[in-house]
């Protein structure tokens, strides 16, 4: 009877304090180690003014490394949980160029999302484009010309498609 009292009162308990349905992915940070197949992703730390990138060695985890600003656009991108904001071709020193783009989410309850800012000329911008994919499903996007700004959401990991 005293063993059916201890599995009552630890079933009470683990029903009181469910364990999250998903927790957001850690913050990359400069020095931790990053997935092989993340070599040359690169990312934006809380704030928007640091930059990380994988630097991976074949058949070893890479470290996440900071960059130096201003650096050649990235055609691989990490957005980790938080909003990353980055600049496009119509803003000096971009950070991503405009085409066809690709964000696969890491996790299978993740929503991949965008929201682009294009110039229309000099000092007026245009009015927001919003895009969002399905949980777990890539999502496909035009990243605009004239971007002046994009927000990308979700755990995911976005590659400019090849041309």
């Amino acid at each position: 009877m005293r063993r059916w009292g201890a599995l009552i009162a630890v079933a009470a308990v683990a029903l009181a304090f469910p364990a999250p349905a998903h927790a957001d992915a850690p913050i990359p940070q400069a020095g931790a180690p990053c997935p092989q197949e993340f070599s040359d992703v690169m990312t934006q730390l809380p704030g928007g003014a640091d930059f990380l990138v994988c630097q991976a060695v074949p058949d070893q985890p890479g470290r996440w490394a900071p960059v130096v600003t201003p650096f050649d656009p990235s055609s691989r991108w990490l957005s980790y949980g938080p909003e990353i904001t980055l600049h496009g071709q119509g803003f000096r020193n971009p950070n991503l160029r405009s085409g066809r783009w690709t964000a696969t989410p890491l996790d299978p309850a993740t929503v991949c999302g965008a929201d682009q800012v294009t110039v229309v000329s000099a000092g007026v911008l245009a009015p927001l484009v919003h895009s969002d994919g399905q949980p777990g499903r890539p999502l496909q996007l035009d990243v605009l010309p004239k971007l002046f700004t994009i927000v990308l959401s979700g755990e995911c990991l976005w590659t400019e498609e090849d041309e």
